[in-house]
Order: C-alpha cells, then structure tokens, then sequence
C-alpha cells in the first residue's frame, strides 16, 4: 500500500512544469513560516530567510545580494497572497500549456520576474516619491501577469467561463488586471504593481515576437538550451585520381559487356563470377 510520501513524491514527478512551479512556491512558503517561527523565538527584527531572498529597493543593497531579481518571485508575504497566485497560476498556467510549450513557459515566467524587478529596481531608484524607501519585493505576480497577458496575446478570443458572471474573454481578463495594477499605483503597494506591469510587458512582448515566427527558444538559447557542437566530417583524397578513372573505365567495359550477354542469351547464361560483379558494382 502506497504511503502518503510516496503519493505526494508520484504527484510532483507526474506533475507539469506550471504544478511544479506551484508546488516550489509552497515550499518556500513553508520555509519562510518556519523562519517567522523561529524569529519570534531568537527575538531578531526581520525574518532572515526573507532577507535573503526577496529583492530589496536599494541599487546598492541590491548588488550586494543579485540573485534576489529572480528568488523573490518564489517568496510570499501571508496567505492569501500565496493562494490567489497559485489558484491563477493553476488555471491560466495549464491553460498556457495547450498553446506552449514547457520551455517558453519557463521563458515567460522567468522573464516576467526578472523584468518586473528590473522596473521595480528602476522605479525606486529614478522616481523622487520612490525614492530612499526602505521596501522589499517578493511574490510570483509578476510571473503570473507575464503568464496570463502572453495566452491572452496568444488567443485573445478564448473565453473562460466564470462562476455567476458567464463567459469571459482572455483579453478582457488581461486588460483588467493592467488596469487594477495601473489606478492602484499611488495608492499602496506600488512596487508589487510596477513588477506587475513589468510581466505584462514581456509577456505581450515575447508572444508578439512568437506570433511573428520568432523562435523563442533562440532568442533565450544561452539560458534554456545549450548548443550542439557540429559533427566532423571526415573527406578522403584518393591519391591517384588517374589510377581511379583508369578503374571506372575497365569496371564500365566489364558492365557493358555482361549487359550485351544478358540481352543475347539472359540472365541465367552469366557465370556465378560475373553475377557477384554486377551485385558489387550496385552497391556502390
């Protein structure tokens, strides 16, 4: 009888790359809660496991810990935040799938996390009002938006059927996030709504350039694909061209030859030695 162990390790090797990214997330998820748990009791001020990974307003702090531009779209700060990701990542994720491949929903989720948190850096770092705030970025939102605006460039048309409000097109659904993450910019949270932003950006970007016969896995093969190296091919000289075409001639006669008897008298009237000739000139 299988264990409930060995049915969760089957769930996530039988799981597809968007299940696998949800099932990553709540890892981390559960990381961090184990790290809150032991802040309160070693009384430190911030949850060290955070640190680490979300990314940081500051350019300098930020040079100071670079992979933050991609590990703080793995991290969530409570509950809901963690379940409204993962429930649109599931839905729209799959989704994705049925028009993409593995490997550009690794590109556009990726792409989206590193791109928003390029905006967020930049944002914090030009604008005056963002200026000197000691914020922090995490949350896979980004990488959701690059996920959702990319199938809806994709198949704009596709409707999704919405308990108590019917169907609903994929550009609709798109176009009213944009807008929810653009009016509540002044209001709160304007770094996770620039990273939003900065995912629907290279999500429309890359579909656009999809749409346009661009190969994707190209564009990225540096990161995603490693290159094949050419096969050697080996060229053979033949040191006595002369001797050769001398060899072709005779070879030509003895053929010409053996037709004329064939023609005359027939196949059954040719030697067993003038057979074997003839099946090892074919082959050549």
């Amino acid at each position: 009888m299988n264990t409930i162990k060995d049915q969760i390790l089957y769930r996530i090797k039988s799981a597809n790359i968007a299940e696998q990214i949800i099932y990553a997330n709540i890892l981390l998820y559960i990381i961090t809660l184990l790290f809150k748990v032991l802040s309160s009791f070693m009384q430190w001020h911030d949850n060290l496991f955070v640190n680490w990974l979300s990314l940081p307003a500051d350019f300098n702090l930020f040079l100071t810990k670079p992979w933050t531009l991609i590990t703080y779209g793995f991290l969530h700060a409570d509950f809901l935040h963690i379940l409204f990701n993962l429930i649109f990542l599931f839905y729209i994720g799959n989704l994705f799938l049925d028009f993409f491949s593995k490997r550009d929903f690794l590109i556009y989720y990726v792409s989206g996390i590193a791109v928003g948190g390029i905006i967020y850096l930049a944002s914090y770092n030009f604008f005056p009002a963002l200026k000197g705030s000691n914020a922090v970025l995490l949350g896979a939102s980004a990488g959701v938006t690059a996920i959702l605006v990319g199938i809806a460039a994709k198949v704009p048309n596709y409707a999704i059927h919405l308990r108590f409000i019917g169907a609903v097109k994929l550009w609709h659904i798109a176009v009213a996030m944009i807008f929810i993450d653009i009016i509540q910019l002044p209001i709160n949270n304007t770094g996770g709504h620039l990273a939003h932003l900065g995912g629907a950006l290279i999500g429309f970007l890359l579909t656009n350039q999809a749409n346009k016969g661009k190969n994707l896995h190209q564009l990225f093969g540096s990161i995603f694909k490693s290159k094949k190296k050419e096969s050697l091919r080996t060229v053979y000289k033949n040191p006595n061209p002369q001797k050769r075409a001398k060899n072709n001639a005779n070879d030509q006669q003895k053929i010409d030859a053996i037709l004329d008897k064939i023609s005359k008298s027939g196949y059954e009237t040719l030697t067993q030695q003038e057979k074997d000739f003839l099946f090892k000139v074919g082959k050549k």
